[in-house]
């Protein structure tokens, strides 16, 4: 079987390519065959009507949201497919020319779409592994299917069920980045309507460690009976928590948020129109609001006649949460001289109008330097508003930018929406990873900077700001710019103040600021110590995460340690320990494998050249991942070794393919 290189945008990781070769060894177990052309009739119009009915709230829900995503992507050959947990289409949405097509392959309501019906494909592929999957081309285990490319993701309930998949089937040479995007989107769209009506009595808490974030998508929500019992949490609000709906099943608001149900109705009433900050277990501030569901007239103690007794903002109440004021340049300041000269040079800076340009790789700190910088400027009472440039899909990033007015484009919300330049009025404008912008879009943000003006899409008017602009990025702007993907005037509107964040493996800092990550994430109790070995095991690692990669993997060892007084080798993530032994087994393969000599200096022996080395294990091991047919996990097990390095092995087998004789 080959595995079809990614179209365009889409590299081809060997984690899909995994996902595909292990979806085709399952359609084969089912007994199809790629050149066979099953059974495609679909289920009668009353089975068909009994399927709808058994998945109605789904149904009722998805429809108004599949009619936005189908407006997005009209006239592209593509169409918009609904189906139960079982790969069943209840309901498509498409243009009639495709449709047409699609109908010789049955993609039409009513036919079974499951990986044992139709073999590989994203809508059964993806119910099959609860994943976003993406299904291209040859891909598909069956040939007659291998004209379409699939975008598509799965649907959970409230309780975490999986109960239908949403899909996006175009003709394969129509193939777009962004379509996996939208369709995560409306996938969550359709998620959050689904919670948001699960319940006839609890306690809904939206939140998200950005106050900006609240009512969008990407917001955390969580519900507790109103004596304070868990119910469910949507995906971003587990992702928060740290913790799965299974494992949140044990815990109650207070044990979550460190407050009573009646204290959290009491700051109901008394502040009930504020954004306020709640602390996650894991120390984390978030901003929050509550809304009250209920059969009954109103939250204990607050007036039913008030317009806003059913959506309110939540007080914290507990000593350890009180809020504090943003971190700002000295808190950054943790001994190293690179992160020193740095701050000595933003300080020249603030507050004098002149743009900033933080630069450095993934994971360095880089919007934690453009929140200090904030923190310490004149503007710090205003709002700090951060957009990253590389999430945010490219149809959307100019209304996110600007704003929009009511009917500006299909699916626009009532009243429109405020762009976060104009949210940032007053206060700093972060655009993060900036090199990822459009280039379409490069002139537009370049002239709202030189007018200090924005017009909303739709809109004739024309709104001036005063923001103070942070920009950041992993990439080499001047390299972009000779190649033609980032304009050369925006590029020097941009270029004020260029400063650049070390790598992590650079630093001098390593124990402040590891130690500086552990307070944070362990705020309660005594803190936790790190064994002096382990340490010097952080020191001899590269890192290629950076700050964010140490963060997390202490988050991970701080769990493991629980209930001890530091953290051991025992404590730390398997696959950091694999990664960091196997480049101390390269570093050291030179010296073991260099010729004893003798007295005149002369080998005694003529072992096998390191480069000759490298090459045969780069090639046993390409052979064992092609004897266990592309399967990564089955040859690193074979192997004794990780999959990471049976990944790197393969690009490197790659490389060497390229090489000249």
């Amino acid at each position: 079987m080959t595995i079809q290189a990614a179209p365009a945008g889409e590299p081809a990781q060997p984690e899909r390519a995994e996902l595909i070769a292990q979806a085709h060894q399952r359609s084969a177990s089912y007994g199809l065959r790629p050149y066979e052309s099953p059974d495609f009739c679909p289920v009668l119009q009353s089975e068909l009507k009994t399927r709808i009915e058994r998945s109605q709230s789904l149904f009722t829900y998805a429809l108004p949201v599949m009619e936005t995503l189908y407006d997005q992507i009209v006239n592209t050959q593509s169409m918009v497919i609904l189906t139960d947990a079982d790969g069943l289409i209840l309901h498509s949405l498409g243009d009639d020319d495709f449709l047409a097509r699609a109908d010789k392959v049955a993609l039409r309501a009513g036919a079974d779409w499951s990986e044992s019906s139709r073999g590989t494909n994203a809508i059964g592929t993806a119910l099959a592994e609860n994943r976003a999957t993406l299904v291209h081309g040859t891909d598909h285990f069956l040939e007659a299917n291998q004209f379409l490319t699939c975008s598509c993701m799965t649907i959970l309930d409230p309780y975490g069920k999986t109960v239908g998949a949403l899909d996006v089937t175009g003709d394969q040479r129509g193939f777009h980045k962004h379509t996996m995007a939208l369709v995560r989107m409306s996938a969550q769209m359709i998620e959050n309507q689904l919670f948001g009506n699960a319940f006839r009595d609890m306690v809904c808490i939206r939140f998200h460690s950005r106050a900006e974030f609240l009512g969008t998508l990407v917001e955390g929500i969580v519900s507790f009976t109103p004596g304070g019992r868990f119910l469910s949490a949507n995906r971003s609000g587990q992702f928060q928590l740290g913790l799965s709906n299974g494992a949140l099943q044990a815990h109650t608001f207070s044990s979550l948020f460190g407050l009573s149900m009646s204290q959290l109705f009491d700051a109901v009433r008394a502040a009930p129109a504020a954004t306020v900050q709640l602390q996650l277990p894991s120390g984390v501030k978030v901003s929050a609001r509550v809304e009250w569901k209920t059969s009954r007239s109103a939250m204990p103690g607050v007036d039913a006649a008030r317009p806003d007794a059913r959506e309110a903002v939540v007080a914290p109440q507990r000593p350890r949460a009180e809020p504090s004021a943003p971190a700002g340049l000295d808190e950054l300041d943790t001994g190293d001289t690179q992160i020193r000269a740095v701050i000595g040079k933003l300080r020249k800076v603030i507050g004098k109008d002149i743009p900033v340009m933080v630069l450095g790789e993934t994971g360095t700190g880089k919007e934690l330097m453009a929140r200090a910088i904030h923190a310490d400027s004149p503007r710090r009472a205003g709002p700090f508003i951060a957009v990253n440039c590389a999430s945010i899909p490219e149809n959307l990033i100019e209304s996110e930018l600007f704003g929009y007015e009511e009917g500006a484009f299909t699916g626009a919300r009532k009243k429109g929406g405020i762009g976060k330049m104009l949210l940032a009025n007053g206060g700093t404008l972060f655009l993060d990873e900036i090199g990822d912008m459009p280039l379409h879009l490069q002139g537009r943000l370049l002239r709202a900077l030189q007018e200090r003006a924005v017009q909303p899409l739709g809109s004739s008017k024309v709104i001036h700001i005063d923001v103070s602009l942070v920009c950041a990025t992993h990439r080499n702007l001047r390299e972009m710019v000779a190649g033609g993907q980032f304009r050369e005037d925006l590029y020097y509107r941009l270029n004020g103040l260029v400063v650049r964040l070390p790598a992590l493996r650079e630093r001098s800092d390593l124990d402040v600021v590891a130690g500086k990550l552990l307070r944070q994430e362990h705020a309660a109790g005594a803190p936790l110590r790190i064994k002096g070995a382990v340490m010097e095991m952080f020191r001899g690692y590269h890192w290629p995460g950076n700050i964010r990669q140490l963060g997390n993997l202490l988050r991970t060892a701080r769990l493991m340690a629980e209930g001890e007084a530091e953290i051991t080798e025992d404590h730390l993530p398997d696959d950091f320990l694999d990664d960091l032994r196997e480049r101390q087994a390269r570093a050291a393969a030179p010296a073991a494998h260099a010729p004893a000599s003798g007295p005149q200096g002369t080998p005694l022996t003529q072992p096998m050249q390191p480069t000759r080395l490298a090459e045969v294990e780069v090639q046993a091991i390409v052979a064992t991942v092609s004897a266990h047919h592309g399967n990564i996990s089955a040859a690193a097990k074979a192997l004794g070794i990780s999959r990471n390095t049976v990944y790197r092995k393969m690009e490197e087998a790659r490389a060497l393919a390229h090489q000249p004789d």
